[in-house]
């Protein structure tokens, strides 16, 4: 005959041998707090095992980031992060050692003046010297001089100033010193390129005489407009070279031979070899 425990037994000898374990047991001192104990090393973490930052980079942060710090960079990787930290822009510290050592631009006006040697070339007299008839000799031909000049140079690419020339011409003898004078308003524009030889267009009006011996025997008037070449020797001086086309309108006038020269409109190809300096006026 098999006994049989009585209901309710089998959970009460289960809760007595816990409440008997439970006060055998002796606590676990904390880490750390037992008196000689050395620090524990962290745990090497296994192959393919992912650490609590890349747990919490799973959770909350961003995947991508994760991955691009867990994975070896390639060659194209390496490369891209150098061009990129090439072309980053400099730090302040690098932008005050350049500016210390590379002036800024300068913004000066200028008064400059100067003198040229010049050169007018005659194309043609028009009918002051006729092709054919007693007046055949041409009175008014090519000749050489030299040119006065002023003006103001502005902060930017502008020069607006007069000139004084004049020039001994060839008259075939008719004159004993035919001497062409020419007085003219002109304007230069030179752009920048960043270079001390610049190139630069130049137009301008006048006025004219012509005559023996600095006489005044006819008159009229000129536009010119041309190109040239300025060399900046230093911040105070230059030298230039400039060719431009002159049509010149004469007045009739009788030579001192008692011919009648009638209204002409000469045309000239003028050079000028040229040497000019610059007083400062100001800063902008």
């Amino acid at each position: 005959m098999r006994l049989r425990p009585p209901p309710g037994a089998l959970p009460v000898a289960i809760i007595a041998a816990g409440a008997l374990l439970s006060s055998t047991a002796v606590a676990a001192p904390p880490e750390g707090k037992v008196e000689g104990a050395l620090p524990r090393a962290a745990p090497t973490p296994r192959a393919g095992a992912r650490t609590a930052g890349a747990v919490d980079q799973g959770i909350g942060g961003d995947p991508d980031a994760t991955a691009a710090t867990a994975a070896p960079k390639s060659d194209d990787a390496i490369e891209a992060q150098e061009d990129g930290a090439a072309t980053a822009p400099p730090s302040p510290v690098t932008q005050r050692l350049q500016l210390a050592t590379r002036p800024p631009p300068l913004h000066v006006e200028y008064a400059q003046y100067g003198v040229a040697l010049a050169a007018e070339i005659s194309l043609d007299a028009g009918a002051a010297c006729p092709r054919s008839g007693p007046l055949y000799s041409c009175i008014l031909g090519s000749g050489g001089g030299l040119a006065i000049r002023s003006g103001y140079r502005s902060p930017g690419p502008w020069y607006f100033g007069g000139a004084y020339q004049f020039t001994k011409m060839d008259s075939s003898n008719l004159y004993r010193l035919g001497i062409f004078q020419q007085l003219r308003a002109e304007m230069r524009y030179m752009p920048d390129i960043g270079y001390r030889a610049a190139p630069y267009f130049s137009a301008g009006i006048g006025g004219v005489v012509y005559g023996n011996e600095w006489g005044v025997e006819t008159g009229g008037a000129l536009i010119f407009g041309g190109v040239g070449v300025e060399l900046e020797v230093s911040r105070r001086a230059v030298l230039g070279v400039s060719c431009v086309y002159r049509p010149v309108l004469l007045a009739g006038w009788k030579d001192t031979a008692n011919y009648e020269r009638a209204t002409a409109i000469a045309q000239f190809v003028g050079f000028e070899l040229l040497l000019e300096v610059r007083t400062e006026l100001g800063r902008r």
